[in-house]
């Protein structure tokens, strides 16, 4: 269902994949989960008025979860009113406060973000280069992963480089990306903060 609505609203911007970044993105992440192909091709005709029954609408809802964490949640709904008074129950049930917009959304940059598992056959120095070479801003690597960050208009462009060079991607999107990170110690605000965002995860509404 969630990967459904994410595939019909980024299918507005176009239904062709190889033109649409963000509808490839989509695809991509509902193929890894299992969906069938003809599910994938019926959103996407959607996107056109073919078979469409509900409007489908983006909205974003920033906020606090315990001990002060920003949260920023990304809908797709076909009823904001529904939407936003379930997403607002999350928060109050869990500790939380759902602000206004623009509350948290300015302690974080919109970024695209290029995950590649680190299996420890990728030499850091050369995927840093190519990352860098294709038009990346920034590079990072930890034990499990390779990060690489853009500037969102040149998302795709460096994306297709990359795979052009043969590199796949764990997780490929444009993303909100904290400039700040928070760590809780306490063990009752942890265990509230996580489950305030498994509810937002198994809300159908909430896309990420």
């Amino acid at each position: 269902t969630k990967y459904a609505k994410t595939i019909t609203v980024a299918a507005k911007d176009g239904g062709d994949p190889e033109y649409n970044a963000g509808l490839r993105t989509a695809i991509e992440k509902a193929k890894a989960i299992g969906m069938p192909n003809d599910n994938i091709t019926r959103s996407i005709k959607k996107a056109s008025g073919d078979g469409a029954t509900d409007i489908m609408e983006e909205i974003t809802y920033e906020g606090y979860g315990p001990s002060g964490v920003a949260i920023i949640v990304e809908t797709v709904t076909d009823n904001r009113n529904r939407t936003a008074a379930d997403v607002r129950h999350i928060f109050d049930k869990f500790g939380g406060n759902m602000g206004n917009s623009g509350c948290v959304s300015f302690m974080f940059d919109k970024k695209g973000l290029i995950v590649v598992e680190n299996d420890g056959d990728i030499d850091e120095e050369t995927i840093m280069m190519d990352a860098l070479d294709c038009g990346a801003e920034d590079f990072s690597a930890d034990e499990d992963v390779f990060e690489i960050t853009t500037d969102p208009a040149a998302f795709s462009e460096v994306r297709n480089a990359l795979e052009a060079k043969g590199y796949s991607f764990v997780e490929a999107s444009v993303s909100m990306i904290p400039q700040n990170y928070v760590t809780l110690t306490e063990e009752k605000p942890l265990e509230q903060i996580e489950k305030l965002l498994d509810a937002l995860d198994d809300n159908d509404d909430v896309m990420e």
